[in-house]
């Protein structure tokens, strides 16, 4: 166990990113089908698919959110235990560990009440419409009884990968997933269960995931480990932790926001074929960002746990790989996207006017994504040394500062639905300038700062 704990510092560094991503990378894929699957499988009901799917569409920025109150937890959590791990404070870890828990359990039960109390209300507001409003209040209906499950399989998920232990993290989303995709199509046509069955399958499989995360946190082959006297919340702990988590946050979070903006811009400025055109795009999306965060995720423990042993070096080695192969990656999807539009559109729909709207916009929407590897390997190296405000900062800039501005300015500047498409790109590029910019300027400067003893750091 110890030889666990110290091959974060001291493995090959090529070797251990490679096996810490390669199932981080795999372990995001399948999370995607936990969103895509059902998609595919709804969009092609028949009769009342196409409206199906767009009521999926308008109810994912709820299904955002909650899972962004995971990552406040989680990743604002792990990145911190690992600190606490190069510094050799497994104890402190485990009080992370601990806090962390008993926060997910809290607020899962407070998102699931205020959301089903508020539901219809704001999926219209989210850009439901007469026609698609029913589809999207039975699945979110059924969706959020499982925001427990939800919350601790997400949270507590990067506890295990922040161990290095990413094979085990693959595999709670492996078994979830596998069991999604084969519920789907019972539930769905074999029981005539609809859009309910998509929603049933999921939270089925997602607390199978949760059960099967805290086990293994429970267990002795963990590093850190959920003991009864650490579950409890400490102001002292905690504030950390969502300081931390609250870059995260924003970036998912903000991702509620912004289809939100996009899906009521489509409403207005097109109709609700637009609106199940943009569910595509936005799925489409997660082919890029899942597996990317899932690379930039398996070099986080690695830079965290460096970071806190003052190896200012091996740091550097760290980011340096992270930026190749989230660069190389990033360009070659949103590349495909570009080229054959066409190919993974007719993946969700058949419905030509659907598959017209969302090949056209595709193309538009992804050329920012050709350098936007960039911005999240400075963004998530900041936020694996713990640096909150910079990281908070540049969650901000991309999506809250520039992209849903323009997203609301540019259609009525004449542009209609296309003013939607070319935002994106647009706040790409000038965030991706930003985030280089801040990396070179700030940091020499945060690791000097990893040079100080744990002692001394502790006293400032």
């Amino acid at each position: 166990m110890n030889d666990d704990k110290e091959r974060l510092g001291t493995a090959p560094l090529g070797r251990l990113m490679f096996e810490l991503a390669v199932p981080t990378v795999f372990a995001q894929i399948i999370n995607m089908l936990y969103n895509m699957v059902d998609r595919i499988y709804v969009g092609r009901i028949p009769e009342v698919g196409s409206m199906a799917l767009a009521g999926l569409g308008v109810s994912f920025p709820v299904i955002l959110l909650v899972s962004a109150f995971s990552g406040l937890v989680g990743m604002g959590g792990a990145p911190q235990a690992a600190i606490r791990m190069g510094r050799k404070d497994y104890e402190g870890a485990e009080k992370i560990l601990g806090n962390a828990t008993v926060f997910l359990v809290i607020m899962a039960l407070v998102l699931c009440v205020i959301f089903q109390i508020w539901k219809e209300p704001i999926l219209l507001m989210f850009g439901a419409s007469e026609a698609t409003v029913p589809f999207a209040n039975e699945y979110l209906g059924i969706y959020l009884m499982g925001t427990v499950s939800v919350q601790l399989s997400l949270g507590l998920n990067q506890f295990i990968t922040c161990q290095g232990f990413s094979k085990v993290g693959m595999m709670t989303v492996l078994i979830g997933a596998v069991i999604n995709i084969i519920l789907d199509p019972i539930l769905i046509y074999g029981c005539h269960m609809g859009v309910a069955g998509a929603a049933t399958a999921t939270i089925i499989s997602q607390t199978v995931s949760a059960v099967w995360v805290v086990r293994f946190l429970c267990s002795k082959k963990s590093n850190l480990r959920i003991r009864r006297e650490t579950l409890r919340l400490d102001p002292e702990v905690l504030k950390p932790v969502l300081l931390l988590g609250i870059s995260p946050f924003i970036m998912q979070s903000t991702e509620c926001l912004v289809q939100l903006t996009f899906n009521t811009g489509m409403q207005t400025f097109g109709n609700d074929y637009y609106v199940g055109a943009m569910t595509v795009i936005f799925s489409l999306s997660q082919l890029l960002f899942l597996p990317m965060s899932g690379i930039a995720q398996g070099a986080t423990p690695i830079i965290s746990y460096c970071y806190g042993a003052g190896n200012t070096k091996r740091v550097m080695q760290a980011f340096k790989l992270l930026l190749i192969a989230i660069m190389v990656f990033t360009t070659g999807v949103s590349g495909a996207f570009v080229l054959f539009p066409r190919v993974f559109v007719s993946l969700f729909s058949s419905d030509p006017q659907i598959v017209d709207i969302a090949a056209y916009g595709l193309r538009i929407y992804c050329l920012g994504f050709l350098i936007f590897g960039a911005q999240m390997a400075c963004q998530q190296t900041f936020l694996a040394v713990g640096e909150a405000k910079i990281s908070v900062f540049l969650a901000l800039l991309r999506k809250v500062i520039l992209l849903i501005p323009l997203a609301i300015i540019l259609p009525r500047l004449g542009m209609g639905t296309d003013g939607l498409f070319y935002a994106e790109p647009i706040s790409d590029v000038l965030a991706v300038i930003a985030a280089v910019t801040m990396f070179a300027l700030n940091i020499r400067k945060i690791l000097a700062r990893a040079q100080v003893p744990a002692s001394e750091t502790a006293r400032q």
